[in-house]
């Protein structure tokens, strides 16, 4: 572990009702203290979005605090957070304190309206405190995934958005224009929605075994298509945590999973073939 890494100051964070995210620091010199938000750029770009938020010492116990408000929304993408202790100062990277997300753990029951934002803090693989954001015009969220001997049931709600009577679940072959089409059970608040899949339905694409099927539903004919996934809560990277049962059937497995982006995907492959998805 770095000597910066040990030296960076540890900052808390809490989550309230409305959404906005309260940091509070170590005490330190107020005057011209802010808080730095940068949108990890994509490897070989160059940074270009950042936030910076006021730092004042809380007339309680000193420390610096500042926060986060609910608007305007970050853009989607990975935040990573910074002090500057004082105009022109070199920027430092901060280590995660206590970080209170109790109130995010629910945050699937409340419909979200359009376009739906989501800012999670989390821990980076080297130890310092970031932002996972989404931004989406309309995002499906998953609540259970459930299987039977013969296919796979999902169960999800609709955010930001209404389920009209032709409303379709789309599959998307990865890499491919190649689509499969299953018509959702809507449920009468035009939001919740239920689908079953099996091997007959991807079959015939092409390919072979290692297929990703990549899921949406369109609201409506001729909608653009929502993405389903699970973001409501307090799982920044879900992936290797909420790891989902797989179904077995006519020779090939179904394997239902978590991207790196949070959203759900299903991975065809040959009985007992062990892969490791994206």
């Amino acid at each position: 572990m770095s000597t910066h890494q040990d030296t960076a100051p540890r900052t808390h964070c809490a989550v309230d009702a409305e959404g906005r995210i309260t940091f509070r620091l170590p005490h330190g010199p107020a005057a011209g203290a802010r808080l730095l938000l940068r949108l990890r750029p994509k490897k070989g770009e160059p940074e270009r979005t950042v936030r910076l938020l006021d730092l004042e010492p809380d007339p309680a116990d000193g420390r610096l605090t500042g926060a986060l408000e609910p608007l305007p929304a970050l853009a989607e993408g990975r935040w990573d957070l910074y002090l500057l202790p004082e105009p022109e100062a070199e920027r430092q990277r901060l280590r995660p304190g206590l970080r209170d997300l109790r109130l995010l753990v629910d945050g699937h029951l409340a419909d979200r309206p359009s376009p739906v934002a989501v800012r999670i803090p989390y821990v980076t693989q080297d130890g310092f405190l970031a932002l996972r954001a989404w931004l989406r015009p309309a995002h499906a969220e998953t609540h259970a995934v459930v299987l039977t001997d013969r296919a796979l049931t999902v169960i999800a709600r609709l955010h930001g958005a209404e389920l009209r009577e032709d409303a379709t679940v789309r599959l998307r072959l990865r890499g491919t224009d190649t689509a499969r089409e299953l018509r959702p059970v809507i449920d009468d608040d035009h939001k919740g929605f239920t689908f079953t899949a099996g091997p007959g339905d991807l079959a015939g694409a092409g390919g072979g075994a290692g297929r990703v099927w990549d899921a949406f539903v369109r609201p409506a004919a001729g909608a653009a298509p929502v993405r389903i996934g699970r973001l409501l809560d307090d799982v920044a990277d879900r992936k290797h945590v909420h790891v989902l049962p797989a179904l077995t059937a006519d020779g090939s497995t179904l394997r239902p999973y978590y991207t790196v982006d949070n959203d759900l995907a299903i991975e065809e492959a040959q009985a007992d073939s062990p892969t490791c998805p994206k």
